[in-house]
């Protein structure tokens, strides 16, 4: 089974298994409704490539630990979209979340999908109990408010705001949450692997801002412009998109050269460079060649 498939199916299990009992029947619509279909699931599919260079000894752990991470991914999704954040319209091509099933129940899938993270992976833990504390750590803090995604995104609150360190939580933390969860997985130290995480973030984030500024809402499935909009930071802005560009080739290079030592090390760099490949869409190379 190849890494999408096993993704597929690991959050399916986590989502049908929530929505068995009591759940109230609309609520598990918008749920669903904002985990399928996915996007590139990027984030889970690094967890199960680190927890496969680490020789992915608990599969079942690494499926639930990439789930969590895309359960969470999903969840910071439906919230940023709210009228009181971005107010997007859409997300992944179709209407986000609050648009067709409203604000309150937008508000409540995406906390329903924060604790069924957490309970995705304490359900696969049984095997592998003395796993579990680290990778609920390593989760809990890719999303809280010490340098999470809760903390990204409330930067933007702030009066002022030090790029490196919003991107960091905005957009890294998540990323370091899904390398160090595929070590944690797979019983190695997870520390080793943040900067892998982060560097990837990093560069995602930097990817994202030139999709904002030089793409098309066609080509994304959501709005652009949004950063100018809502005045927040962008380096395409800052920096330009060439040299936007050269920096996010920059930190794709610096990820790979920070591959702790693992069985599968070469392998990972090159399944990274090509993944990276695929930041930025197709023609915003061409564009920007």
């Amino acid at each position: 089974m190849d890494a999408g498939q096993r993704i597929e199916q690991a959050l399916e299990a986590s989502l049908s298994g929530s929505q068995r009992q009591g759940c109230p029947p609309l609520l598990a619509q918008a749920m669903r409704y904002g985990v399928f279909p996915g996007g590139a699931r990027i984030r889970p599919r690094l967890t199960l490539a680190v927890a496969k260079a680490c020789g992915d000894s608990q599969p079942a752990m690494a499926d639930a630990a990439a789930a969590a991470i895309e359960l969470l991914h999903c969840a910071s999704l439906v919230h940023d979209d709210l009228p009181c954040f971005d107010d997007a319209d859409f997300r992944r091509g179709k209407p986000s979340v609050h648009k067709l099933h409203g604000e309150p129940l937008a508000v409540l899938a995406g906390d329903a999908l924060i604790v069924l993270a957490f309970e995705t992976l304490a359900g696969a833990a049984a095997r592998q109990p003395h796993r579990l504390g680290a990778l609920v750590c390593v989760v809990g803090a890719a999303v809280g408010a010490r340098g999470g995604i809760v903390a990204g995104q409330a930067w933007e609150s702030e009066p002022t705001i030090d790029l490196s360190r919003y991107h960091l939580a905005k957009t890294g933390a998540l990323f370091a949450g899904a390398t160090m969860a595929g070590a944690a997985a797979a019983g190695y130290q997870h520390e080793p692997w943040r900067a892998l995480g982060e560097k990837l973030g990093e560069a995602f984030q930097i990817a994202d801002d030139i999709r904002d500024v030089a793409s098309t809402p066609e080509e994304l499935g959501k709005p652009c412009g949004q950063d100018a909009a809502h005045l927040r930071p962008n380096c395409a802005l800052t920096l330009g998109l060439a040299g936007a560009i050269a920096h996010l080739d920059e930190l794709v290079l610096e990820a790979i050269g920070s591959i702790p030592a693992c069985p599968g090390a070469s392998k990972l760099g090159t399944l990274i460079g090509l993944t990276a490949k695929s930041f930025l869409p197709e023609s915003l190379q061409r564009r920007a060649a």
